[in-house]
């Protein structure tokens, strides 16, 4: 694969800054350029990387070969913009990592609006089980970029792709392309739900086997959460069936039998954050889907705990999704509603149509301690918040943290 001679890399969050190590230390001249000037290039400075920290001056662009895209850039940003208007090939970083990969490395790809970290997660342990080596890379992973760089010869990449990574691919060919989904989302960054499906789509694009929905229209090898498995999936919810459907597929696609699939499902917990049992106190289950970040997650979310008295925490920071199809789908199984953050008074005008009652506790503090004070033994109090965490977060990860330390002190 040849390299170009100097590359400007625009983003230097972590996959930027793989994406600028790793060229750097294949002898491309790398220009680094973040619009803060408070990010840690301590790496990239030892690296030899040339830094423009605090501003994006078109003048960077003189005598640069490829820009490669970091996946938190927006398509609107003057830097992308200019390059493209003067020609200059834009990759993303997943584009780079994929340029990287060895010619006997082999990949699947993951997309969806949710499901996509559980999924690789779950493909990983199977390809585990089933004594064969797979780095997992992506979006809640390590960056491809970097990955890259530590495989064998012959290794398997099981790789998380996000529409934000998949918006500058050219030549990216996944031999496993997975479509879990795709339901609205992202729409504070895409002007039309269309934009957003059409960048998760091109995952599809030069792919050896397509694996996607039943009923999608889509062509390849089609899963549903009604297959027949070769055995029960240990996690919790339909949306979980799917993800193993999916993942079951994908398995077969790379050429792994069935024993090693099924030992997998049976025994693989499922992911941090992602309907995570935290703790049963005094008969309360108490359980963190704070990755429910929109609003299909957490009705999936919800329809998990079909039956079972629930105390629900919603809310966070908006994502420009509409919450009336949330408040319509809830049922008499959601015994009380905890609403929190800046998206708090949407949420109550939809509750408000439905005539749902409510509380507004705030914070997520008051939330946990007032879902706590109203629950009684069998309820289940969820935080499946349909919304972002960065109104009172640095990320879902964080909110969820939070939650497993307020629960905690409930049982001190």
């Amino acid at each position: 694969m040849s390299l170009p001679a100097r590359a400007l890399v625009l983003g230097l969050a972590q996959s930027g800054q793989a994406a600028a190590l790793a060229l750097a230390r294949r002898g491309v001249r790398v220009v680094g350029v973040d619009r803060s000037d408070e990010i840690d290039v301590g790496r990239l400075s030892e690296g030899g990387v040339e830094l423009h920290l605090g501003r994006e001056e078109e003048s960077l662009l003189e005598n640069v070969d490829v820009l490669v895209r970091s996946p938190g850039v927006p398509g609107q940003a003057a830097l992308l913009e200019a390059a493209r208007e003067r020609g200059v090939p834009v990759w993303s970083e997943v584009e780079l990592g994929f340029r990287l990969l060895g010619p006997r490395n082999r990949l699947v790809g993951i997309t969806g609006t949710k499901g996509k970290t559980t999924t690789v997660r779950l493909l990983g342990a199977i390809f585990a089980a089933a004594g064969q080596t797979a780095a997992l890379a992506g979006n809640e992973h390590r960056p491809l970029s970097e990955v890259a760089g530590d495989l064998d010869a012959q290794a398997w990449v099981v790789c998380e792709l996000s529409s934000f990574q998949l918006e500058d691919v050219q030549t990216l060919a996944c031999d496993v392309a997975v479509l879990l989904n795709v339901e609205p989302d992202h729409l504070d960054r895409y002007d039309s739900f269309e934009r957003y499906r059409d960048a998760k789509l091109r995952i599809l694009e030069r792919a050896g086997t397509a694996v996607v929905p039943r009923g999608s229209g889509l062509a390849g090898i089609e899963f549903s959460g009604d297959d027949p498995l070769p055995a029960e999936p240990r996690m919790p919810g339909v949306h979980n069936r799917e993800n193993a459907a999916a993942a079951t597929a994908a398995a077969r696609a790379a050429g792994i039998s069935d024993a090693p699939i099924a030992e997998t499902l049976r025994t693989f917990p499922g992911v941090p954050h992602r309907l995570e049992l935290v703790a049963e106190i005094g008969g309360v289950r108490y359980v963190n889907d704070s990755k429910a970040t929109n609003v299909t997650a957490a009705r999936r979310g919800i329809a998990a705990y079909e039956g079972s008295p629930l105390r629900l925490i919603l809310g966070g920071s908006p994502k420009g999704e509409s919450f009336e199809p949330l408040a319509r789908s809830l049922g008499p199984d959601v015994c009380s509603l905890h609403l929190i953050g800046a998206t708090a008074d949407e949420i109550a005008a939809a509750l408000d149509a439905t005539g749902l009652s409510y509380e507004r506790d705030g914070d997520l503090t008051t939330a946990v301690r007032s879902a706590a004070r109203a629950a009684r033994p069998g309820d289940i109090v969820l935080l499946s918040p349909a919304c972002a965490s960065y109104d009172q977060f640095r990320d879902f990860e964080e909110r969820g943290d939070a939650f497993r330390r307020l629960v905690g002190e409930l049982g001190s």
